[in-house]
């Protein structure tokens, strides 16, 4: 095909895409929110629960990111650390990792990170959630699993609405479509914390 022709194609696809997502959206406006217990967290400044870390807002984003030894998690947490002050506007984000306090606050410094992130670490809070799944051979990072779980406060409690899981080619890391329209890029690329 011409470029003209498989430009054609190629919105004739996107067109498709932005069906199914309309879709979606309508099954996630219909969803029984799930109950969770009101976990206590590790917050930069101590103790905190789940209930307290949505602020002024009503909703709750929490990232479930690796930790430290995912150089793909941290490509995600960079992008969303440029789109913070969006996000924050709307409701309340936070980058939850099975790493110390004492660990991500360093690292977080490092690569100049702005959002307030919790650590999980000693509780159930990722496993129960499905962002831990120990026996799984194929994640090498502890079970960890990466993704994003939506929260909202609900008669005094707390319950989750939607959640999904993050990877290569999802909708929340524009490395890779950007990426997917470069000829001959490689489909192994893999990133790392620092390009020479």
């Amino acid at each position: 095909m011409n470029y003209t022709e498989t430009k054609a194609a190629m919105n004739a696809r996107r067109q498709r895409i932005s069906a199914l997502q309309e879709e979606m959206r309508g099954l996630q406006a219909e969803v029984e929110p799930q109950a969770v217990p009101d976990y206590q967290l590790t917050g930069w400044e101590g103790p905190v629960r789940l209930s307290e870390l949505f602020g002024s807002h009503h909703d709750l984003i929490v990232i479930h990111n690796m930790g430290i030894s995912c150089s793909a998690c941290t490509m995600w947490a960079d992008g969303f650390n440029g789109v913070y002050d969006h996000l924050a506007s709307r409701a309340s984000f936070i980058v939850s990792s099975p790493n110390p306090v004492d660990v991500q606050k360093p690292f977080a410094a490092g690569r100049g990170w702005r959002f307030p992130m919790i650590s999980h670490v000693g509780t159930t809070f990722a496993e129960d959630l499905g962002y831990r799944r120990p026996g799984q051979s194929a994640n090498s990072h502890g079970g960890w699993w990466p993704g994003v779980s939506i929260f909202r406060r609900e008669d005094g409690q707390v319950v989750r609405v939607a959640d999904q899981e993050l990877g290569p080619m999802d909708p929340f890391c524009s490395v890779y479509h950007f990426f997917a329209m470069v000829p001959g890029a490689d489909p192994k690329w893999h990133p790392k914390y620092r390009y020479a």
